[in-house]
């Protein structure tokens, strides 16, 4: 508290000056970093029912918020009411051409939701927004602080005490500008938190009666496990909420009320309140959605079967979500993980949005701008209209400095669209590259490479390998095994008397050749990890040479040619080319590790993970000129590997290769002369030399 009062400055607690609310969500962060700590990085699992407000709570920071707003409440009006002068008020309405609608929606009808509303940050500032737009109408401003409240805006939050804060935010902006919002009989707020529906009680269903008794039980049922899946709960047809509501109205009740009825009474009202938000249509859809792919069984059960396309994370069943929560020509605005742009988890997301939706602008960040999650963000906004035009894009990747600096980028490029880092794209383009990335910065001559050349795809195949399941019971490093239990000269038409042989498990950025440092439990043709729980994949392709690559790749791609001999790992993936000749792997080896490769693969995937899908889908301009210069890169490769203890074919050091033999240590007579003769070691041989 002694923090809190003398660390915080007071105009931060100002609402006159727009800090109050943005403190309130960032003290209420701090005060889960614990319980998401423990959630998200130590348990290591399934994220439990009770764990999914502390793991999934983020704060969304101001500016991007006000990109969100203005870019889809603010554009919604400005198509409307094209001559407003809302637009000057809009710091981070992105330059596009904005699309005249005639329209006679009263202002009084306009929907705004965010239906994981957390802390209430974005709710208030739409609220702002709001109040300008009434002030237009000619709207006092006591009479337009009740109404956006009652009519404009509406939330939904899993987490009680988020949803505490939300509703005191907004209570406390109502009360900035009409002293009686406090008064219960003068204001009701359209902001909810979702409860469990399991302890209504049997008496109560069995007092419900008539048309609609069924329908009110399907929609208890529905809400059973309310506190854990939020607003993904999915209504398969259309209710009579007036009709459902009287009938529950209507349930007799008794003050001694040993049955409970009473309280589940005020359940199913507040449920039926709940479910009715959520089936009507919004004019504008905003939400920091959660970040969450480790769902426990009932979760990962329920988003298989309602949202099976788009069941890679939760904030992918948002986005699907929410475009469809809103009206035809309404916007919806996230701010979420950018791997939906890129990787195949989310290819099908993808393909939706691209075919049907409009992305009417999009801000991809710097990688890790955002410190206050693991994952890289973009921030965008979706039309709910087929794309008949081009979209915004803002690429910030190039500059690091946290969210400040990517705040001012953004502004620079609103003063200034030419700016080299602000593109406008048709997203149909999109769709000319294999899984449609949301590549936006991409020239025509490079797309067109994709339909006019073969891919890796077409000439080799690419593999993920095996997943032990235990890696410290059945992986080894090379120099933890006596070398006569060593295969290094493994075939796949063999079972191996002899216990380990080389496996590819990816490691450091190297090209060419190298990364040869672990040995895994193969005897008797891996019965052991057969037996176990471990994932044996595309194992006719054990032993035989490949091209491989690390997985996690920090955004530098680093290919190498493999040797016969080597199983490899779901992280040491690998291509094989069809033809099995020597030269094939080596052009196709050289193109790949070129610099032109390496703007390949950013374009298909510029996380950093280098998945069998982005290697598959580049572009192949064969040119046969190049394979004895791969040749001999990888024989300077090769030289450089075995110059080191790291490698089963070291010799000798190459500082003491230039000792004359009388001085050379005792140690190097005893351990490296005789180490020459070692059995099983494998003969050093260099690409081309017999």
């Amino acid at each position: 508290m002694q923090h809190l009062i003398n660390d915080i400055d007071e105009a931060d607690f100002d609402v006159t000056r727009g800090g109050q609310v943005e403190i309130i969500g960032w003290l209420y962060q701090y005060y889960n970093t614990e319980p998401h700590d423990y959630a998200v990085n130590i348990t290591g699992g399934a994220v439990t029912k009770n764990e999914i407000p502390a793991a999934t709570q983020l704060f969304t920071t101001d500016w991007v918020v006000r990109y969100m707003v203005d870019n889809s409440l603010g554009k919604y009006w400005l198509e409307r009411h094209p001559n407003s002068d809302l637009k000057s008020n809009l710091d981070y309405l992105l330059p596009g051409e904005i699309q005249i609608v005639d329209s006679s929606e009263n202002l009084e009808d306009m929907r705004f939701i965010d239906n994981a509303m957390g802390s209430g940050h974005i709710l208030v500032y739409a609220f702002d927004v709001f109040m300008k737009m009434y002030a237009e109408q000619g709207y006092s401003s006591r009479d337009a602080a009740v109404s956006i409240v009652q009519n404009n805006l509406y939330g939904l939050e899993i987490d009680k005490r988020a949803y505490q804060l939300a509703y005191f935010a907004l209570m406390m902006k109502a009360r900035q500008y009409n002293r009686r919002a406090l008064q219960p009989e003068k204001v009701k707020l359209n902001v909810h938190v979702f409860e469990d529906t399991d302890t209504v009680s049997p008496e109560f269903l069995d007092a419900l009666s008539g048309e609609y008794a069924d329908d009110i039980k399907q929609i208890i049922e529905l809400f059973n496990n309310a506190r854990e899946l939020g607003s993904i709960i999915k209504f398969d047809k259309t209710f009579n909420w007036t009709k459902l509501r009287e009938n529950v109205e209507d349930i007799h009740t008794d003050a001694l009320d040993i049955f409970g009825m009473n309280q589940s009474k005020k359940i199913v009202l507040e449920v039926l309140t709940i479910a009715e938000i959520m089936s009507t249509k919004y004019d504008v859809a905003v939400t920091n959605p959660p970040y969450l792919n480790k769902f426990d069984p009932d979760m990962k059960k329920y988003v298989k079967k309602n949202y099976a396309d788009y069941s890679g994370d939760l904030f992918s069943v948002f986005i699907f979500n929410n475009i469809n929560l809103v009206k035809i020509g309404g916007y919806a605005g996230y701010m979420t993980p950018f791997v939906w742009m890129f990787i195949k988890t989310y290819e099908k997301l993808r393909n939706y949005l691209v075919a049907n939706k409009e992305i009417s602008s999009l801000i991809q960040m710097e990688y890790s701008a955002f410190e206050e999650a693991t994952v890289p963000i973009n921030t965008f906004v979706l039309k709910n209209v087929p794309n008949d035009g081009n979209g915004t894009y803002i690429k910030l990747s190039a500059f690091k400095g946290g969210m400040n600096v990517q705040r001012d980028k953004v502004l620079e490029a609103i003063a200034n669209p030419d700016i080299d880092y602000l593109y406008r794209t048709n997203q149909a383009n999109f769709k000319k590259i294999p899984g449609s990335p949301i590549a936006y910065w991409v020239k025509e001559r490079i797309l067109d490479t994709f339909h006019q050349h073969k891919l890796v795809g077409d000439i080799a195949d690419v593999r993920v390998g095996l997943s032990t399941g235990n890696n410290a019971k059945f992986l080894r490093h090379w120099f933890e095994v006596k070398m006569h239990n060593i295969n290094f000269n493994a075939k796949n038409d063999k079972c191996f008397s002899q216990t380990w042989v080389p496996i590819d498990k990816g490691g450091a950025y190297r090209k060419w050749y190298g990364n040869y440092d672990y040995l895994v439990n193969w005897k008797n043709d891996g019965y052991a990890l057969k037996k176990s729980t471990a994932t044996i994949r595309n194992s006719s392709y054990y032993f035989r040479p490949a091209l491989t690559w690390s997985d996690v790749t920090s955004g530098n791609f680093a290919l190498r040619y493999r040797i016969p001999g080597s199983a490899f790992t779901t992280v040491g993936l690998s291509a094989f080319v069809k033809d099995g000749k020597e030269d094939s792997y080596l052009e196709l080896l050289g193109i790949l590790n070129t610099k032109v490769g390496n703007y390949y693969f950013k374009l298909l995937n510029p996380t950093i993970h280098l998945n069998i899908s982005d290697v598959a889908n580049f572009p192949i301009i064969s040119d046969h000129r190049i394979t004895e210069t791969v040749r001999e890169n990888i024989n300077l490769s090769t030289i450089d590997w075995n110059k080191f203890e790291n490698s089963w074919e070291f010799r000798i050091h190459p500082l003491l290769s230039h000792i004359a033999d009388d001085n050379l240590s005792i140690w190097y007579y005893s351990v490296v002369l005789t180490n020459r003769g070692a059995k099983n070691v494998p003969i050093f041989r260099l690409w081309g030399v017999k």
